[in-house]
């Protein structure tokens, strides 16, 4: 449950946007407000001056150069491990994988995992308020081994319906895999509920973190997920960086992703021995800096404190929630009781296009279309929403403004 506001200390929001630079822009002539936040977030000067500070200094390719460089380099790069390793709380730094993202951590569980243990007739669960990311893949594979995807619905809040997600559940069923907090809806799934179901069906369940890394506390072992996936670039670090955590035996026991350099332990023209992990999953020369650059990102969060944040993300929710209430013709999609700091709505005959163009001309960044969620824009019987969505640095003077820009949308358009 959300942390009541009496036990965590207060966020002095307007001392977290001096940190960052992008928010004293104006776009279209208006100060910016960004409630893109759920596509990526914005950076801290800390980040930026940490990625200037890589390049500037100590710029070299990682792991096998001896000279003083290479050893910084490579120093500062595996630290993000380490940082990262106690962000979700790993058993060992061993278990971290990088990736340019989320959607390529799916994508290796898809392509290893999955190509060596589905089989015809087996069956792997998605849900309904799924991101492409975590349908596509799994389709892929369904149609290469000739498994079925069974889909868990959700009801009209856009809360998964868990007796029918229990029904689901069978000795065919041999993956789960399942969004943490919904990127078009905001709902926050009970995962770890899910995964004991999971594990007592004989089920291996991935949990895509993207959206919950930056709201929620993670903790690996506790929700005793076999993977979980997340990116820098949605806790404000920077994009191509992504994170798969994998249980140690499962990664031990998966093919590589992909062949080359760094991946491999010996190689000779009658075989190759591979790496030992982390290193057998992270083939080629990575994205050093961004990496290096997003220990810095999960700092500055570890610094203020998610319990915080989320206090604050939550008021600004609940606020913006009782304002858009009071727009004609407005409907909020996604009224799930467990929420973090996102609102989807459409507005009565008027296109969610226009409505980002109306308010990007007042400097109001939000996101509108399906989300890649087409699914689930089909199960409301939508094509798309306006998406506003919440971060640390965003406040009520801000909802204000959206707010303000709706009205004068339905006075231009209704």
């Amino acid at each position: 449950m959300m942390p009541s506001a009496s036990i965590v200390k207060e966020l002095d929001v307007y001392a977290i946007r001096q940190q960052f630079p992008v928010l004293n822009r104006e776009v279209k002539g208006k100060p910016l407000v960004y409630f893109d936040n759920a596509a990526t977030s914005q950076k801290p000067q800390v980040v930026i001056d940490a990625l200037v500070d890589y390049y500037s200094g100590f710029n070299a390719n990682i792991h096998r150069g001896i000279h003083t460089l290479a050893e910084e380099a490579t120093a500062a790069f595996e630290a993000t491990r380490d940082t990262a390793k106690q962000f979700i709380n790993a058993a060992a730094r061993e278990e971290i994988i990088f990736t340019r993202g989320t959607t390529e951590s799916i994508n290796l569980v898809a392509c290893t995992w999955g190509r060596q243990n589905i089989r015809a007739g087996d069956e792997i669960v998605i849900s309904t308020m799924e991101h492409h990311s975590n349908i596509v893949p799994w389709q892929i594979l369904c149609e290469e081994k000739k498994a079925v995807l069974k889909v868990i619905p959700i009801n009209d809040e856009g809360e998964l319906l868990m007796d029918e997600y229990e029904k689901l559940l069978n000795s065919a069923t041999k993956l789960v895999s399942i969004v943490h907090v919904s990127n078009a809806l905001g709902t926050v799934n009970p995962v770890k509920q899910m995964i004991d179901l999971a594990h007592k069906a004989g089920a291996v369940v991935l949990v895509d973190g993207a959206q919950s890394s930056v709201h929620l506390d993670i903790d690996v072992q506790d929700l005793d997920a076999d993977f979980f996936a997340f990116s820098s670039h949605k806790v404000y670090g920077p994009t191509g960086v992504g994170v798969l955590y994998g249980k140690r035996h499962l990664l031990e026991s998966m093919p590589p992703f992909q062949g080359g350099g760094e991946m491999i332990k010996e190689v000779s023209f009658g075989k190759t021995i591979y790496a030992d992990l982390p290193y057998k999953f992270e083939a080629g020369t990575p994205n050093i800096a961004d990496t290096v650059v997003f220990k810095t990102a999960m700092d500055f969060i570890n610094k203020i404190g998610k319990s915080v944040i989320r206090a604050h993300e939550d008021e600004l929710l609940q606020y913006a929630t009782a304002q858009l209430e009071q727009i004609p013709g407005l409907q909020i999609i996604g009224r799930a009781k467990e929420k973090v700091s996102l609102v989807s709505f459409v507005i009565d005959n008027i296109h969610p296009q226009d409505i980002g163009i109306l308010l990007d001309n007042r400097g109001i960044a939000v996101r509108t279309g399906h989300h890649c969620a087409q699914p689930l824009m089909q199960r409301f019987g939508i094509t798309g929403t306006t998406r506003a969505s919440f971060a640390v640095y965003n406040t009520k003077d801000e909802i204000d403004e959206l707010i303000t820009g709706l009205h004068k949308v339905l006075k231009m358009l209704a």
